[in-house]
């Protein structure tokens, strides 16, 4: 079942689970490069800090992490100094220092000092945490003036570096699966290397009891739970409307087993939806079992919730129901709106939403049936002497020779009567009926108004996708037809010799069987450079493995790859003429050309050859010295000798090189004066000898 995926590649979490998190959250904190010099720079700054110090983010960022801003008189250069040790050190730091904000007021904090390691264990990132503790050093500077208690004193500094810690715990602690409440002061809470954060590309860890939306058992899943609410759709409303009131007790106890069984399924889809990722607003899959549940309650659960109620172990347990205990079954036709929220899923399969569309249709004329045989039934049932036995009901008991006696005595058997009311729908749907079975009191022609109006919504929704569906399979076979009358045409209103009209015929069906119409080029080119270059390395990787291009390093072959195209060339066309510029050196995928010079052969090219010529000089037009003529069919790639040259340009460690090297992997060289031409100049004029000419 196609879903969307989301943005599953791995990634780097880091700063948006420190930032998006705890900004905001009285959490200040600083983010330093590690790596850099000249004072470590400041990479981020949080929303807290910028509170805490009355400095904005823009003047903060790139200063140095150790925080000289902040510095005034009464600031310890002692305290200065360690911390600059423990930077060039790399190591974590805490202390209490006397800080000032942009306004000069000054404060004491708390400053915890982490380093942050990446995938290769390299420290990267310097975490700084800030904690005002201002009011709790005044008051312990008060005790200490009038021979205050020192264990109180003590306490409070205590729970200011817990509580400090504790803010950094929580930070690293997203990274690590253990946890614990309080931290203990006295041991390096950091000694394992599996509690500190990692500044890294990593794909996303999920736990094992949460199920990808987009897999395979979640799709099997899905299949299974709209079978079942297909049976859910169909059954409901045949047993509501179809079955007598004194045997629904009988007919719901035979098929209990396979109701419960549906009921058992429901109940367990929304114990799995709880456990089931699924695609924020921004494109992110959430993988969080508390996002999932808190999502999943505040959006289906209370539809699904009311679908899954089990009626039917009421039978299980032999209690007694009413009929209208029957009626609050209909509740599961709720399920059809998860249907209606899935239907996106199978837009791009035509042949499934054709399927789907048909298979509602069939269903609206069902229940439709199902409504108008409760019409006939009520309205024998008033027991009016002038419209019980004119009822549609009525009639078609005549017809098929089982009447009714009276309101509840003898007419056809149910099954009878569900055929003939699914006849009379589907035919009002479809059309305007047939006059067979028709409608003659009020309630019944108001019934039949009705149907036709919502036959004719029908017409416009379900037949028109369905037309546009059937149309869109057929799309590329229009298109063919389109683009061969256009072809007929231009060739009728030019006056085309036959054979240049058999070559154009031939070399456009051709193509478009190579190709089906898909111009490659066009396709690509909104996509960014990046996307393409990967898309032209996987679709030029013969050519590019060619030994001429083994000394080009990797961002050369890119650009060559975003050069190079491809060609087509039919039985008796010629490639190339002698005397022509040569405008692209080519490469045979497939097929097999002959190289031509006063009708003598010269070389026979197959797959895996490479034609053209080496390149002489910047401004230099290269002239060829023979022709070249398809044999077969052939697949060709080439790249244009000015994309070469602008290519080789920008490489010019490799320029050099591929100028030795063409001359020994080109197949044959065309350009005029090449070792090559005169070497059959040679053999022409003393051998005088002619290669037999293939056609």
């Amino acid at each position: 079942m196609p879903v969307m995926k989301g943005l599953l590649a791995p990634q780097n979490t880091f700063l948006d689970t420190i930032a998006t998190r705890f900004d905001g959250t009285h959490s200040n904190f600083l983010l330093g490069n590690a790596q850099g010099h000249r004072g470590y720079p400041i990479v981020y700054c949080s929303d807290g800090f910028c509170e805490l110090t009355g400095f904005a983010r823009t003047e903060v960022m790139q200063k140095k992490c150790s925080c000289r801003f902040l510095y005034g008189n009464d600031t310890s250069e002692h305290v200065a100094q360690q911390m600059e040790k423990a930077l060039e050190g790399r190591e974590e730091f805490q202390t209490e220092v006397h800080f000032y904000k942009k306004n000069g007021t000054s404060f004491w904090c708390l400053l915890d000092v982490v380093p942050i390691k990446n995938e290769k264990g390299e420290m990267v990132l310097f975490l700084f945490s800030f904690k005002d503790i201002t009011d709790i050093h005044g008051k312990v500077h008060h005790k200490k003036e009038g021979r205050p208690n020192f264990k109180f004193g003590s306490s409070h500094f205590s729970e200011a570096r817990k509580r400090g810690r504790t803010m950094i715990y929580h930070l690293t602690s997203q990274f690590s699966r253990g946890g614990k409440r309080e931290v203990n002061l006295g041991s390096n809470m950091f000694e394992k290397p599996s509690s500190l954060p990692e500044y890294k590309v990593a794909a996303v860890q999920k736990s094992r009891f949460i199920l990808l939306h987009y897999s395979v058992s979640k799709a099997l899943w899905d299949w299974m739970i709209l079978l079942a609410t297909f049976y859910v759709a169909v059954t409901v409303p045949y047993n509501v409307c179809f079955t007598p009131y004194d045997e629904l007790d009988t007919a719901a106890r035979a098929t209990i087993v396979s109701d419960i069984a549906v009921e058992m399924l429901f109940i367990l889809d929304i114990i799995l939806n709880f456990r089931t990722s699924f695609v924020s607003t921004s494109g992110q899959v959430v993988y969080e079992a508390r996002s999932i549940c808190i999502h999943y309650a505040t959006t289906w659960f209370f539809v699904d919730l009311v679908a899954a109620l089990p009626f039917d172990l009421l039978y299980a347990f032999n209690i007694t129901v009413t009929s209208l205990v029957h009626l609050l079954k209909t509740v599961r036709l709720l399920r059809l709106l998860r249907l209606l929220q899935k239907l996106d899923r199978y837009s791009q399969y035509s042949a499934m939403v054709l399927t789907l569309l048909m298979s509602m249709f069939a269903l609206l004329a069902h229940w439709m049936a199902c409504i108008w045989y409760i019409i006939g039934r009520k309205e024998m049932e008033n027991n009016d002497p002038d419209t019980w036995d004119i009822g549609w009901l009525h009639e078609l008991g005549k017809r098929l020779e089982t009447p009714y006696a009276n309101s509840t005595l003898g007419g056809p058997s149910v099954r009878s009567s569900y055929i003939a009311a699914l006849y009379f729908t589907l035919s009002s749907l479809t059309s305007v009926g047939f006059g067979n079975v028709c409608a003659n009191t009020d309630a019944e022609k108001i019934f039949s108004i009705c149907t036709m109006l919502i036959g004719a919504l029908m017409h416009a929704v379900v037949f028109g996708n369905v037309t546009a569906i059937i149309q869109r399979m057929y799309s590329r076979r229009s298109l063919y037809h389109t683009r061969m009358k256009d072809l007929k045409d231009f060739i009728r209103v030019h006056r085309l010799p036959q054979q240049l009209k058999q070559r154009m015929l031939e070399y456009f069906q051709t193509t478009w069987s190579v190709n089906n119409g898909i111009d490659a080029n066009e396709l690509l080119h909104d996509f960014p450079d990046e996307l393409r270059a990967d898309i032209a390395m996987h679709l030029n990787k013969d050519i590019l493995q060619l030994p001429v291009f083994e000394g080009a390093s990797r961002g050369c072959l890119r650009s060559l790859s975003l050069h190079i195209k491809t060609s087509f060339c039919a039985p008796g066309e010629y490639l190339i003429r002698q005397g022509d510029a040569l405008h692209a050196n080519y490469f045979v995928c497939s097929g097999s050309l002959e190289v031509l010079k006063d009708s003598m052969v010269l070389a026979i090219l197959g797959k895996g050859d490479l034609i053209g010529s080496d390149l002489p000089g910047t401004d230099h037009v290269i002239k060829t010295n023979a022709d070249v003529k398809a044999l077969t069919y052939c697949d060709l790639q080439y790249i244009s000798v000015r994309a070469l040259r602008e290519v080789l340009e920008f490489y010019p460690e490799y320029a050099s090189l591929f100028t030795a090297d063409i001359l020994h992997n080109l197949t044959y060289n065309l350009r005029e004066g090449s070792e090559a031409e005169v070497r059959h100049t040679h053999t022409h004029t003393h051998l005088h000898m002619l290669l037999p000419r293939i056609s």
